[in-house]
């Protein structure tokens, strides 16, 4: 029995994810801006242990630890950093300041905080694994369409990061990757993509199961292959 902690764990892949885990023994904690107002679904997910976490504010971040603590949680075998947002601003004109600063706070600041104010209990777990959901339109070799500058730019950053996290935190034996979830029917893929929320959530606990300290530094497809910087 291991530990996880996901951050977004509300809806969509990371309560899909929550569910499995807990469904199979695990410790599970899930983050949600508004525990009090979680959904049906979401509460009647046996065993999640509920934590307030806001990824807009760095208070909210920094004092993580001190609310994990509440619900008896002192190390933390899995981090998966899966709270994530979309961007309204697709073309070069449409872009404002805040946008970036919004989606760039939530996709690749609020993950490398939550790992700082964390590190204590991920050292103190056994597997110390750091897992960033990132995304396909992150990569900069698959990029030929442009747009969506917020949300591909957050995504490069948040790939770059996570390498920065592995080749620093090697040394205390933590793991850290990046791996893109796949297009899934969520309210921000969209009902055309492929790929059912189940799927998506069943592929990447079975990955995240496969990983090891080799793996460190690495962006990963849902389905284990590699995906290109």
């Amino acid at each position: 029995m291991a530990t996880y902690l996901i951050t977004g764990g509300s809806r969509g892949i990371g309560l899909t994810m929550a569910r499995m885990l807990s469904a199979r023994g695990e410790v599970v904690v899930a983050t949600a801006r508004n525990v009090e107002g979680l959904s049906p679904q979401a509460r009647e997910v046996a065993g999640v242990r509920w934590v307030p976490l806001d990824v807009l504010d760095a208070g909210s971040i920094e004092s993580l630890p001190e609310r994990l603590a509440t619900v008896g949680v002192g190390a933390i075998d899995v981090l998966i950093n899966n709270a994530g947002v979309s961007s309204i601003a697709r073309k070069l004109d449409e872009v404002t300041a805040a946008e970036l600063q919004r989606v760039f706070m939530v996709n690749a600041f609020a993950p490398v905080l939550v790992a700082k104010s964390l590190r204590g209990m991920l050292e103190a777990g056994r597997r110390r694994l750091i897992v960033n959901v990132s995304s396909q339109l992150g990569s900069i070799t698959n990029n030929d369409g442009g747009s969506s500058y917020p949300y591909r730019g957050s995504k490069t950053a948040l790939n770059q990061m996570t390498v920065c996290m592995a080749n620093e935190l090697r040394a205390a034996g933590c793991t850290c990757v990046v791996v893109h979830p796949g297009w899934v029917r969520t309210d921000m893929g969209g009902p055309e993509a492929p790929l059912s929320v189940e799927e998506s959530a069943g592929h990447l606990v079975s990955l995240i199961d496969r990983l090891r300290p080799k793996d460190s530094g690495r962006f990963f497809n849902y389905d284990g292959g590699a995906m290109p910087w």
